[in-house]
């Protein structure tokens, strides 16, 4: 089954940001909560150091980057649209906490381009949920 290049791209798009906060978060739980996302302090400034929750969020998007990986690589086994579903399950009310706790993250630039970067990932994750036409394989014409 072939995918279009958007749907292609949107998945790639995941699985890098996913990656990057999961293997980060597993690998790293201090560093990911004093420095995430590597210039700016996003996570610190909301609540005191907790590892077994930091871990738990890098679980959660590793868990997220195979779905991503499964759907780019075996379409047959995991849609898609089903990816969409699950990362806008989880990135909607991320975006949402975002929205109404600025405050947490003191510097206006912070702020700006940590609520870019969600609502990217949302649009990304709604985009999938779009109906595309499919390239259709010609070896599936009756």
């Amino acid at each position: 089954m072939r995918r279009s290049l958007p749907v292609s791209a949107a998945l790639v798009i995941l699985i890098g940001t996913e990656a990057l906060v999961g293997f980060w978060a597993q690998l790293a739980p201090r560093a990911f909560y004093d420095h995430f996302p590597g210039f700016g302090v996003w996570v610190a400034g909301d609540g005191p150091y907790n590892e077994h929750l930091i871990r738990d969020v890098g679980g959660l998007h590793l868990g997220l980057t195979l779905l991503c990986v499964l759907a780019l690589w075996a379409p047959r086994l995991v849609s898609p649209r089903a990816v969409g579903g699950a990362t806008l399950a989880y990135g909607a009310p991320h975006l949402a906490y975002h929205l109404t706790h600025l405050a947490s993250v003191p510097v206006r630039a912070d702020q700006v381009s940590s609520v870019a970067g969600l609502v990217m990932a949302v649009a990304v994750s709604a985009a999938l949920l779009w109906p595309t036409a499919a390239p259709r394989d010609p070896r599936s014409v009756p």
